[in-house]
């Protein structure tokens, strides 16, 4: 066991100890590295003591370095191994929903708890060894962010289609008795796992409370893309409605408790039941569950608005045009308007893209396709189309369709703005 050193930092404590890339890096003050958590968790220390391996020979080599200081060292891949893939079959897997012929890499199902920690990617609890669970526990990673959908053993093995998923609930007691904080997702399915087995899920977790600090009750999302998978639907606007009063009360609950409401419902919940999303943004504590889609909307007026009463500077003059999904087209145009009524210069106009590519029953902006966008805008854009970053991968150069940035251009003969998720830059780009 071990891992093998890809390159070493010139100028590093590493190099200056003469570690080279070949070698091979096997214990740190005493504790087996199998991956980034162990090395990262170790290398904080000012000294260490590390077993390395070169051509098969043994040696202990001591380190001195700054305590925020890393140690130098390159690997292959930034988790050291390869990636944990899910294990499940859940019957709302998204992944399971996309067409064939996508780039492989979206294909892959990620159940990581690293990139949980690392990166605040959600997991299941089911790809988990008693190794590594002890390991969590052992090095307090915290926080964790867990898929948990229903406590219910039972109901979530059939979910999952995984006959070890129903030991989950007793993972996160163990992982609260050990003081690990959890940041935990229930995608909720009409008739499956809402009304009275939700009501169950929010009140085995609330049991969990400090160590649970927060839950997002988010709707299924569903593609066209569906044959021979379980058979669910979306929700109706009065379901939907249900499902936020009864997550709305239990929360009330918890704040009279816990002063923090601490289980939310997504803002497309809120969408979908045609009821006004949340504007307070006390209302989201320390707003938690964003990348879950709770209060993004708060979190974006408040931002805009903000940046508006600061800026002293006149717009661009140049034509905008503003491409986002059918759920957030509402917020844009009301944006836009309260830029116009500043502003009345200012020329910009917010289309909502129909997700032609996955079915129009996603309506979020980040699924938006290169090719909806060329299809739908064609002769419709001003100077400038801006688009959220979501929309593209984090390289920041393809859509979801592989329809690259520039094909965007020269396909609408426009220059294409790219604009980060929140409300400074979406002013910014007003002023274009």
């Amino acid at each position: 066991m071990g891992v093998k050193i890809t390159g070493v930092t010139p100028g590093s404590p590493a190099a200056r100890r003469g570690i080279r890339a070949g070698d091979e890096l096997l214990r740190m003050n005493g504790h087996d590295i199998e991956d980034v958590l162990d090395y990262r968790f170790y290398m904080n220390e000012a000294a260490l003591s590390m077993v390395l391996s070169r051509q098969g020979k043994k040696r202990v080599l001591r380190l001195h370095k700054r305590p925020e200081e890393e140690p130098g060292l390159e690997f292959a891949t930034y988790l050291m191994d390869s990636q944990h893939s899910c294990r499940n079959q859940c019957i709302f897997c998204f992944i399971d929903q996309l067409p064939p012929g996508m780039r492989e890499s979206l294909y892959f199902k990620d159940d990581d708890s690293r990139l949980s920690f690392l990166f605040g990617n959600y997991i299941t609890l089911t790809n988990l060894s008693e190794h590594e669970i002890e390991r969590i526990i052992a090095m307090h990673i915290s926080p964790i962010n867990v898929s948990v959908h229903t406590t219910n053993p039972a109901l979530r093995c059939q979910m999952m289609h995984n006959r070890f998923a129903g030991s989950c609930l007793e993972i996160l007691q163990r992982f609260a008795a050990a003081g690990i904080k959890m940041e935990c997702q229930l995608v909720l399915c009409p008739g499956v796992n809402d009304g009275e087995e939700l009501a169950r899920s929010m009140e085995d977790l609330a049991a969990l409370v400090p160590a649970v600090e927060s839950v997002a009750a988010v709707p299924v999302g569903l593609t066209k893309y569906r044959e021979g998978l379980a058979p669910l639907r979306v929700y109706t606007r009065e379901e939907a409605a249900a499902v936020v009063r009864q997550v709305e009360a239990f929360g009330e609950r918890m704040l009279a408790l816990h002063a923090s409401r601490i289980f939310y419902p997504a803002d497309e919940f809120y969408l979908q039941a045609g009821l006004p999303v949340p504007e307070d943004e006390a209302y989201y504590g320390d707003f938690s569950q964003l990348e879950n889609g709770v209060g993004m909307t708060a979190l974006l007026k408040s931002q805009f608005r903000e940046a508006m009463a600061a800026c002293t500077s006149a717009p661009g003059g140049s034509r905008l045009t503003f491409a986002t999904g059918v759920a957030a087209h509402p917020l844009m145009e009301e944006l836009a308007a309260e830029a116009k009524a500043r502003w009345p210069e200012i020329r910009a106009e917010v289309i909502a893209v129909r997700n032609d590519f996955f079915g129009e029953t996603i309506t979020v902006a980040g699924l938006v396709t290169g090719g909806d966008l060329i299809r739908q805008l064609k002769g419709r854009t001003g100077d400038y189309l801006v688009i959220p970053e979501v929309m593209l991968r984090h390289e920041g150069d393809l859509f979801l369709d592989d329809v690259s940035r520039e094909d965007v251009e020269r396909e609408l003969g426009v220059k294409l703005v790219v604009s980060p998720v929140d409300g400074e830059a979406l002013l910014s780009a007003l002023h274009l």
